[in-house]
């Protein structure tokens, strides 16, 4: 028997948090979730935006704020958020960060 799988050892060895700027890197795409990796470098920021489908963010190193709607949380390793379809949304990393996020298609 086959199984399909995405395995990542290690997801803070994925992308590293550039000096200036945001990288991105799609882990895994297919027709029930998108995976991709974040890498802040400090003080950048993924200015307010919406996404059409459920989304997870998932801290895995650094700290940043989040506003959420009208909230503004902390986040940190470890840290996890679910949001839903067309919730205003935005991240400011405090210190290089890695996040992951999930989107679920519907």
């Amino acid at each position: 028997m086959s199984y399909n799988f995405t395995h990542l050892a290690d997801l803070a060895k994925e992308v590293e948090p550039p000096e200036d700027g945001i990288l991105t890197r799609t882990l895994h795409n297919d027709g029930d979730v998108k995976a991709v990796i974040f890498g802040f470098g400090k003080d950048q920021e993924l200015s307010e935006h919406t996404a059409s489908m459920p989304a997870i963010l998932h801290f895995i190193q650094g700290e940043a704020t989040l506003t959420l709607g009208e909230e503004t949380v902390q986040a940190q390793p470890g840290g996890w958020v679910h949001m839903a379809p067309g919730l205003k949304h935005s991240v400011q990393a405090k210190t290089p960060v890695i996040m992951l996020l999930l989107l679920l298609k519907q």
